[in-house]
């Protein structure tokens, strides 16, 4: 089995993406408009004050893409660069507000260990630099304390420490992500145990005994040639109905219960994380129950392996069984191999397997010809309908 242990995860970053950029960032770029509109008065305040804008928004794009480390340097350069300028340059008081994104975000790409120094350093730059303004306005100092340090510090703990918890909530959902793949992949594996444990039980007893009626026949070869040729011909026919046994198996038809094999798909959907919904409308043809089994248990892995799925509908008519499920991506293939196998067998019995894929939704659906499926609906399967 091919491992695939950031597939989940990646599409969940992909999503958490895309929702941070449609939620947070047009809020983000509004904000940044608004505090360079109020602190640039001249033409000018806007060219010095803007870089640190655009540092932020830049910086906060690459986080929502994983992809910080690549522009962090730059940014914080820039948007630490801006705050002196606009405490002792343009008088800007949300000058800081480029240094406070930036930095809060910045702190994902420092090592666990040095967090809390990095924090206290971004803290106190904040709080100095915004001190600095005394420099050139020395007649309030009270109001440079609240507006240029006090203000600007707090708003810079409070954001970084939202930041913070939500680089951790992430965490966990990537953990979840990573956590429910595991279980998907156990549950494919449990599936191949069973299957391993039917050929074992098929094989194991049937290739012990062929040894020894060839033993027993290369010893008679000579002495009693006709028991050796009924024991050659007693293996012939051992290993020909074990040969039928293995391919009725490898087609998951060998003892193959439509009710059980819908249980079974529950518990490994609901074992993946996967909410799962099943309907019967009627009840099943006993001459086609084993067939739709089989295409039930192979829809179940194709789901667990192939997609990423959050629901699945089962639902079992008269005519067949219909699977649907979401969490289907570009690179799902419709034709997948077995169900491709399956469809050849259903048509040798009259029946037709639909594979379709529709947006983000996989359908697939083994439907019979009503006189084979449902020759003889009772009143009440009628009523349900």
């Amino acid at each position: 089995m091919t491992p695939r242990p950031l597939r989940l995860t990646q599409s969940t970053q992909g999503r958490l993406r895309r929702l941070n950029l449609a939620t947070s960032l047009p809020l983000i770029v509004i904000a940044a408009v608004v505090l360079l509109y109020v602190d640039a008065h001249t033409w000018w305040h806007a060219v010095v004050l803007a870089p640190g804008v655009v540092a932020a928004v830049v910086a906060f794009e690459r986080w929502t893409a994983n992809d910080l480390a690549r522009v962090v340097l730059p940014c914080v350069i820039v948007a630490g660069a801006v705050w002196p300028l606009g405490v002792l340059v343009t008088g800007g008081r949300n000058a800081y507000w480029g240094i406070c994104a930036v930095g809060s975000l910045a702190l994902r790409e420092v090592r666990p260990g040095r967090r809390a120094l990095a924090m206290a350093g971004l803290f106190g730059y904040v709080a100095v630099v915004g001190a600095a303004r005394l420099l050139v306005q020395r007649d309030d100092v009270r109001d440079v304390l609240i507006t240029y340090v006090l203000t600007p510090t707090v708003i810079t703990v409070l954001v970084t420490v939202t930041t913070v918890l939500g680089e951790r909530f992430y965490d966990l959902i990537r953990e979840l992500e990573q956590t429910r793949e595991r279980e998907a992949e156990l549950a494919v594996v449990r599936e191949r145990v069973r299957f391993a444990s039917d050929l074992h039980d098929i094989q194991g007893h049937t290739l012990h005994v062929v040894k020894l009626k060839i033993a027993l026949a290369q010893r008679l070869l000579l002495r009693d040639s006709d028991r050796a040729a009924k024991e050659l011909r007693e293996t012939y026919a051992l290993v020909s109905d074990t040969i039928a046994q293995t391919k009725e198996l490898a087609y998951a038809q060998r003892r193959l219960n439509l009710t059980a094999e819908i249980e079974n798909a529950k518990n490994l959907f609901e074992a993946a994380g996967i909410r799962v919904r099943v309907t019967r409308e009627a009840e099943e043809d006993a001459r086609v129950s084993e067939l739709l089994g089989q295409v039930l248990r192979e829809t179940t892995t194709n789901i667990l392996r192939h997609a990423q799925a959050t629901q699945v509908q089962i639902t079992l008519s008269g005519a067949g069984i219909t699977i649907v499920n979401d969490g289907v991506t570009a690179t799902t293939s419709p034709e997948l191999r077995g169900l491709s196998a399956l469809r050849q067998r259903l048509a040798a019995d009259g029946g037709e397997l639909t594979v379709e894929q529709q947006d983000e939704q996989f359908l697939t659906a083994a439907i019979f010809p009503p006189a084979r499926a449902d020759p003889a609906p009772t009143t009440a399967q009628t009523e349900r309908r």
